[in-house]
């Protein structure tokens, strides 16, 4: 395991003691368990304080507009299978701006690991309310208390058959890189939660969060939907594990990998035009002939 190969010597922006600290030393762990190397690897991310992850990781790096993450990361996916594309943002960004994203992702199931770090705010933008965050909770911006109800994506992952769907906490981390290494090797769609707190904008301590987690009961199946669901949307404990691991089915874009050789898009030969012409023609044929199909 070589986690080294992974640091990067990027100035590192986030505050003193932040726990996404935690979230970065376990990606760096889990990835040298797995044998990856830099040039093996391509992180994802939109706009906020977890986004800046990919910076201070030796890989690939791609960093899209705010919630727009996972349709990027599914055209990295799509165009070069060799890789291991990984995206890595906040609950803010790939819930609420990239929810949408989200769901449709859970349909197609592209090869991607998806962490969210879910600090249940705003931090980039000094602490409003996200979508993760309690009801009640008094933030900068809702000092009344937040109005609505959290949404429980990892329950909404669990419902649509997500391959693996994990919570983790970023103050454990040989827990923490354990499941992404488990995340990262199951091919199709993982999506790892992980309790981040904030240290600065955060309305509770860490001793808040310890108290509140714990391990997935060592009897529960991870194979029972039910059962799943019950702990990822639970009140009252932020059970920390393997969560749901779905029915096995098709890779978004298997059938096109399978055909080109799982090469990437860009060692592929470049069509001529006469092959252009011929398949646009037989798209032509087709489509005229499924019309004639219609009463």
């Amino acid at each position: 395991m070589d986690a080294d190969l992974f640091r990067s010597p990027a100035e590192n922006q986030w505050c003193p003691g932040c726990s996404n600290f935690g979230i970065l030393a376990a990606l760096q762990q889990a990835l040298g368990k797995l044998g990856k190397r830099p040039h093996e690897v391509c992180l994802v991310s939109g706009i906020g304080q977890a986004a800046k992850l990919p910076h201070y990781l030796a890989a690939n790096v791609f960093n899209g507009l705010h919630g727009r993450a996972i349709p990027a990361a599914t055209g990295i996916a799509v165009a070069n299978p060799t890789l291991t594309t990984i995206v890595t943002s906040g609950d803010g960004d790939l819930y609420g701006e990239g929810g949408n994203h989200l769901l449709h992702a859970l349909r197609r199931n592209p090869n991607l690991t998806i962490v969210v770090h879910n600090n249940e705010l705003y931090a980039l933008t000094k602490g409003q309310a996200s979508p993760t965050t309690p009801l009640g909770e008094r933030t900068r911006l809702q000092v009344q208390g937040v109005e609505i109800e959290p949404l429980r994506m990892l329950g909404i992952a669990i419902l649509h058959d997500a391959p693996f769907v994990a919570r983790g906490y970023a103050g454990e981390i040989p827990s923490l890189a354990d499941l992404l290494a488990q995340a990262i090797a199951q091919p199709g769609l993982s999506l790892v939660e992980v309790v981040q707190p904030c240290l600065t904008w955060g309305t509770h301590p860490t001793a808040w969060y310890r108290e509140r987690t714990a391990p997935v009961p060592a009897d529960h199946d991870p194979h029972d939907r039910e059962a799943a669901i019950r702990l990822a949307t639970d009140r009252e404990r932020i059970w920390i594990g393997v969560l749901y691991r779905g029915t096995p089915r098709p890779v978004f874009a298997a059938r096109y990998h399978d055909r080109v050789g799982r090469r990437p898009l860009a060692e592929l030969p470049s069509l001529t035009l006469d092959e252009v012409e011929r398949r646009l023609e037989q798209f032509r044929i087709e489509g005229t002939s499924r019309k004639e199909e219609r009463p």
